[in-house]
């Protein structure tokens, strides 16, 4: 089974029936621009957005954790409760899905961990703030996750969640939703649910394939 056949079968409905799967809904990401980010944002900060137009507004983020290892398997925004008739991989500018060979995906590289899902304009006032941090600390800046992440995941008794929900500038309504990605490092890719006029329904990105 390909990887886009088992989210098809996994995600098609508007819930996850797997027993290898737990579920969680963990708040709501707000989108300002409806052009999304998926990257590690420690190392690929400078991302390009899917082609994919989002519609605009908040919306329902979920968790789907592998029951044995607790770990995220499955990251996931929905924009409606239509009916998906199509699923699609992801791409970003200038890729084609017909030019990969089977089996391999477009997607992005995480090797901090972790990985998020943002809006274009929040990608923005992130670089913009991890450019005030370096100028305004210079030798002492210790890099962006140390200066903005680190203490939303951790505090002095340790692990906080394996989520967090992050505004990198007061000004902007815009969040990062941030998570662990699967057992750590590696490449993933998102893929797309259509509605039968092709609008987005919902959004997937695989860090554990469960079938």
């Amino acid at each position: 089974m390909t990887h886009l056949e088992n989210i098809k079968k996994l995600f098609s409905k508007n819930f996850v029936e797997n027993p290898l799967l737990e579920s969680f809904e963990v708040g709501k990401i707000y989108l300002s621009s409806g052009k999304l980010v998926a990257c590690d944002p420690v190392i690929t900060n400078d991302m390009q957005p899917f082609t994919t137009e989002f519609p605009k507004g908040d919306f329902s983020v979920l968790l789907h954790k592998e029951r044995e290892s607790n770990c995220v398997a499955y990251a996931e925004i929905i924009f409606s409760n239509t009916d998906i008739t199509a699923w699609e991989m992801a791409v970003t500018a200038g890729q084609n899905v017909k030019d990969l060979a089977e089996e391999e995906i477009f997607g992005y590289p995480v090797e901090s961990g972790m990985g998020c899902l943002m809006d274009a304009d929040t990608q923005n006032s992130l670089n913009e703030l991890e450019n005030r941090l370096y100028h305004s600390k210079g030798a002492d800046f210790m890099g962006i996750y140390e200066e903005f992440f680190h203490e939303y995941f951790f505090d002095e008794k340790g692990a906080i969640d394996q989520y967090a929900f992050l505004k990198p500038a007061d000004e902007h309504p815009g969040t990062i939703f941030a998570f662990e990605t699967g057992y750590g490092e590696g490449f993933y890719a998102s893929y797309i649910g259509y509605d039968k006029d092709h609008n987005p329904v919902k959004i997937i990105t695989e860090f554990i394939e469960i079938s």
